[in-house]
């Protein structure tokens, strides 16, 4: 068993020096900024984009240093073998038990019953333009698309499964070298994992000007009205998502010994980044210094959320679930329970192929309905104007369910203890992420 990683006593920090806070007033002063000027506002998009590009080029870098590093020093190949078929079971559970959710909340809600909203009426190209992406999802190009057209062209990409791969082969590798050679090689891996982290701690202080831009570009675009429009979908996937957190992921953490809401505490700063951001690839590298400072092992870490962000996507399944059937709904076309199941399964394989494509949100929901040909794709055009707001909620309960996930394998390898983690949680108001 790992020792848990120290924590750095740094004394309470003020209230407005806080980072989470500061992203907090950065989103709240976006919206105000949206609302009262939507043309400047508008024009602070890049100030949103600048920073996820920050963030997005620090990724790969340090996934591949956590990957390597994790895996190479541990010398029993059996563990990482059995870590791994663990993560795919549970991830596969969750998440078809999420889209499950998703289905049976959107069939007793109905909320797009009474839309009779006919396809003639809508633009054509929106579901055209999505369900062309659609086509590059099948499993032949999904496997070949993890393969990079050279070593380091996956770091140029940002692919994660990308560098994922490069990262287990590099590890295989140097797992493979005498160990006088092989304990060099990962302590230079080691310090430029340092570097990398050192780098996001300077970027991620631009957070709250970051969020601010992109949530100034978006109310000032879409406006607080887009909150109206198809509030009744919008509140429904909020609170099945919430419900999924709090009751199904809360069970899970009760289970495996600590509590699901301390979790949320501990994570507070990146939820809010996603919050801001509406991209859980921004809180990515936090996660992982966050679920190392709980004492999770650095193989089971980089193993489980690096690969959750493309097998475990809980948030993405109950969207695609509820809106899939909600578009079905608004466009009075009847699904019977074999199209429902059909629906299904084509959801849950498609949700993996959708990882670094642009507009997951819609490619996904366009290849998952083209398994039910009534349903018009001309019908992903309702959909348009509240996807942005939908997405935050979709990349939070992603980030908490890859949270959960790396802190329940870890604990059923016996890495770490329900008293390390209590331990760990309780000390979030003072914690500084460990090196």
């Amino acid at each position: 068993m790992n020792n848990p990683v120290p924590v750095i006593k740094t004394g309470r920090k003020p209230w407005y020096r806080m980072l989470y806070v500061q992203v907090l007033l950065g989103v709240l002063l976006g919206i105000l900024i949206g609302h009262f000027s939507p043309a400047f506002g508008q024009s602070l998009k890049p100030f949103g984009d600048g920073f996820i590009k920050l963030v997005k080029m620090m990724i790969a870098p340090i996934i591949f240093c956590t990957v390597v590093h994790g895996v190479a020093s541990v010398s029993d190949l059996k563990k990482l073998g059995r870590v791994g078929i663990k993560t795919l079971f549970y991830f596969e559970i969750v998440s078809t038990l999420a889209l499950v959710i998703g289905l049976t909340v959107v069939n007793v809600l109905k909320p797009g019953v009474g839309f009779n909203i006919d396809p003639a009426t809508l633009d054509r190209t929106v579901g055209e333009t999505y369900a062309q992406k659609a086509h590059g999802l099948g499993i032949a190009a999904f496997v070949l698309n993890i393969i990079p057209d050279t070593l380091f062209g996956a770091f140029a990409t940002g692919d994660l499964l990308q560098v994922l791969l490069v990262s287990a082969l590099v590890a295989c590798a140097i797992s493979l070298l005498p160990e006088n050679n092989r304990r060099p090689v990962l302590a230079v891996v080691d310090r430029l994992g340092e570097v990398f982290f050192g780098i996001l701690q300077i970027v991620v202080q631009l957070a709250p000007i970051g969020a601010m831009g992109a949530m100034a570009f978006t109310i000032g675009s879409y406006g607080l009205g887009s909150l109206n429009r198809l509030g009744e979908l919008m509140l429904g996937f909020y609170t099945t998502s919430a419900l999924f957190v709090f009751v199904v992921l809360g069970l899970i953490a009760a289970a495996t010994g600590f509590s699901i809401f301390r979790f949320l505490a501990y994570i507070k700063e990146e939820i809010l980044l996603v919050l801001g951001t509406s991209s859980s690839e921004t809180a990515l590298p936090g996660m992982i210094r966050k679920m190392r400072g709980l004492g999770c092992h650095e193989s089971t870490v980089g193993l489980v959320i690096p690969t959750g962000y493309s097998f475990n996507l809980d948030g993405t399944n109950i969207y695609m679930a509820m809106a899939a059937i909600f578009l079905a709904q608004a466009t009075n076309t009847a699904l019977g329970l074999h199209d429902q199941i059909a629906l299904l399964v084509v959801a849950m394989i498609s949700s993996k192929g959708a990882s670094g494509v642009t507009g997951a949100g819609f490619v996904t929901l366009a290849a998952t309905l083209a398994v039910v040909p009534t349903v018009p794709l001309a019908s992903l055009a309702l959909l348009v104007g509240i996807d942005r707001f939908m997405s935050e909620c979709r990349a939070i309960t992603n980030l908490i369910g890859n949270g959960v996930a790396t802190v329940v394998i870890s604990r059923w390898e016996g890495e770490t203890t329900g008293e390390q983690l209590r331990m760990g949680m309780s000390n979030v108001s003072d914690q500084r992420p460990p090196s």
